[in-house]
C-alpha cells in the first residue's frame, strides 16, 4: 500500500519541542465517526394484556425479582437454584468469555501507551595470517527504542469503546444465562411435581378400577352379570396401567434435566428428588410493572443494544483510516569495545547517541479499500440496530403471551377442578346404582376413566399454572442480582458480575 512518509531527523532539542507541540495540538481532536445515540424504542402506556388473576401494574421491586423463586416457598426448589448457579456449565462459560473480553479490551488500551524495546548484541571481527599475526576486533553495543502512535482521529479511542462495549455485552449476557438457567431449573422442577403427581392420580384410578375388575368377576362367577363385564373392567384397568411407563420416562426425563442444569451427572439427584411433594401455591398478586421497565431489566435487550453501541464505535475505527497516521519514535544506543567499557558509556549521557523521529503516512491511493470498509462497518451497525429493535419487539411479545397464559390458565384450573369434583361425584353414584343393579357397567366404566382423565387434566393445568408464573418471572427479567449493576442499557459499564443469585 502506497504512503507518504515524512522522515524528520532533527537535533533532540528541538526534536522534542516538536513532539509536545504536535501533542498538544492534536490531543484535543474530537474521534472521528459517528457518536452513539440511543434510539427512541421504548414503548409508551401500559401491557395490552389486561390485568387478571392477581396481575398488576404496579412496578416490580427488583431485589424481589433478582430472588422471585422464593416466592414458592420451596426449601427443595431454593437449594437447588444455589447448587446449579455454582456449578452450571454455561454460567462458567459466559464467566470465561467475561474474562476473555476484558483481556481484549485490556490490549485496545495498551495502543494509548508508548512501546519501549531493549536490544543489546556482542560482535567479533578479525583477520586471519599465516604467521599468526591476524588481527580480531570485538565490539558491543546495547540501547532502547520507543514508538508511540498519536491518536490523531480517535482510531484507539473508538476501538476502546468497542472493546468496552462488547465487554459490557457479555455481562449482560451472563445476566441472561443466569435468568434462562434459574427459569429452566425451576420449570424442570416443576415437571417433577407434576409427574409424580400425575403418577399418583393414576395410581389411585388404578387402584379403584382393580376392584371394579374384581367386583365384576365375583359377579361373573355368581352368574349376576355375564362376561362382557369382566372384559371391559379388565381392558380399562389395562389401559389405566398403560399410563405409567410414559409417566414414568417424563419423570425420569424431567429429573435427568434438573441435574444437568445444576451441573451434576444425570441421576445424582433423583434421591432427592423421590419423595413427592405438591405444587408451590400461586402467589395473590404479581407486580408486572410497564413495558419499558420490562425493557430495561431483561439482559438481552441491554446485551443488543450493547452491541450496537461497539458496533457503531467500530464505524468510527474505520474511518480514522481515510486520515493520515503520525508515529513519534526515540532511541538511545552505546557502543564499546569491551563489556566494561559498555556499562561505562552507558552511565555516561555524554556517550549516548540518541535519535527522535516523527512519522507520518498517508495511503493516496487503496483503489476505494478504506471507504468500502466504512460502508461494511455502517452496514453491520444498521444491522446490529435492526437486531436490537427486533430483540425488542420479541421481548414485548413474549411478556404479552406470558400475561395472557398466566390468566387464562388459572380459569382453565377453575373450570377443571369443578369437572373433577363433579366427575368424582359421578363415579361414585355409578357405583352404587351398579351394586343396586340400577345401572349396567358400562356407565361405570364411563366414569372411571372421565374421573381419570379429569383428574389428570387437572394435575397437569397446576403444574402449567405454575410453570406460567415462572415463564412471566423469565421475560420480565428476573433472576439477576441488581446490586452493582443498576446502570441501564445505553451507557459503558465494566463492573464485574457476580452469577449469584
Amino acid at each position: 500500500m502506497p504512503h507518504r512518509v515524512f522522515n524528520l531527523l532533527v537535533t533532540p532539542r528541538r526534536a522534542i519541542y516538536m513532539i509536545f507541540f504536535l501533542a498538544m495540538i492534536f490531543a484535543g481532536c474530537k474521534a472521528v465517526g459517528p457518536d452513539y445515540r440511543k434510539p427512541d424504542l421504548n414503548p409508551k402506556g401500559n401491557w395490552q394484556a389486561p390485568m387478571q388473576k392477581g396481575l398488576s401494574g404496579c412496578p416490580a421491586d427488583p431485589n424481589f425479582l433478582a430472588q422471585w423463586w422464593t416466592i414458592l416457598n420451596d426449601p427443595v426448589l431454593t437449594d437447588l437454584i444455589s447448587k446449579a448457579v455454582e456449578n452450571n456449565l454455561d454460567l462458567r462459560l459466559a464467566l470465561e468469555r467475561i474474562r476473555q473480553y476484558r483481556l481484549l479490551k485490556g490490549i485496545e488500551e495498551a495502543g494509548k501507551r508508548p512501546t519501549i524495546n531493549a536490544s543489546g548484541g556482542a560482535s567479533w571481527t578479525g583477520t586471519s595470517n599465516e604467521d599468526g599475526t591476524g588481527r580480531v576486533i570485538k565490539s558491543y553495543s546495547a540501547g532502547l527504542d520507543a514508538g508511540w502512535e498519536v491518536d490523531l482521529f480517535g482510531r484507539i479511542q473508538r476501538s476502546i469503546e468497542a472493546a468496552d462495549a462488547s465487554l459490557a455485552a457479555k455481562q449482560e449476557a451472563l445476566r441472561d444465562a443466569l435468568v434462562s438457567l434459574v427459569a429452566d431449573l425451576a420449570d424442570s422442577y416443576i415437571n417433577v411435581r407434576t409427574a409424580q403427581i400425575r403418577l399418583c392420580v393414576v395410581k389411585q384410578s388404578i387402584a379403584t378400577q382393580a376392584e371394579s375388575f374384581q367386583l365384576t368377576q365375583w359377579q361373573n362367577q355368581a352368574g349376576l352379570t355375564d362376561e362382557l363385564d369382566v372384559h371391559q373392567a379388565r381392558y380399562s384397568l389395562e389401559s389405566a396401567k398403560a399410563q405409567i411407563p410414559a409417566l414414568e420416562s417424563t419423570l425420569a426425563g424431567a429429573m435427568n434435566r434438573v441435574a444437568v442444569l445444576s451441573g451434576l451427572a444425570p441421576g445424582t439427584l433423583n434421591d432427592e428428588l423421590t419423595d413427592p411433594k405438591p405444587l408451590p401455591l400461586l402467589p395473590p398478586a404479581i407486580a408486572v410493572g410497564l413495558p419499558a421497565d420490562a425493557l430495561r431489566r431483561r439482559p438481552d435487550i441491554r446485551e443488543a443494544e450493547y452491541e450496537l453501541i461497539a458496533q457503531t464505535a467500530r464505524v468510527g475505527v474505520a474511518t480514522a483510516d481515510l486520515y493520515p497516521n503520525l508515529i513519534l519514535s526515540g532511541s538511545i544506543g552505546v557502543d564499546a569495545l569491551t563489556p566494561a567499557e559498555l556499562i561505562d558509556n552507558a552511565l555516561d549521557p555524554s556517550h549516548w547517541a540518541r535519535s527522535l523521529a516523527a512519522s507520518l503516512s498517508h495511503t493516496l491511493f487503496d483503489a476505494g479499500t478504506i471507504r468500502k470498509n466504512i460502508e461494511v462497518q455502517g452496514s453491520l451497525q444498521e444491522q446490529a440496530l435492526i437486531q436490537y429493535e427486533s430483540a425488542i419487539l420479541s421481548a414485548l411479545e413474549e411478556v404479552e403471551n406470558a400475561l395472557v397464559a398466566y390468566a387464562k390458565e388459572q380459569s382453565r384450573l377453575e373450570h377443571l377442578s369443578v369437572a373433577a369434583e363433579q366427575a368424582r361425584i359421578a363415579e361414585d353414584l355409578a357405583q352404587k346404582k351398579y351394586q343396586s343393579g340400577l345401572v349396567d357397567f358400562t356407565t361405570v366404566l364411563i366414569s372411571q376413566q372421565t374421573v381419570l382423565s379429569y383428574e389428570s387434566d387437572l394435575a397437569s393445568s397446576q403444574g402449567t399454572c405454575v410453570s406460567n408464573l415462572i415463564t412471566l418471572y423469565k421475560v420480565l427479567g428476573g433472576g439477576w442480582p441488581p446490586a452493582g449493576s443498576d446502570n441501564t442499557a445505553g451507557g459503558q459499564n465494566t463492573s464485574e458480575t457476580q452469577p449469584t443469585p
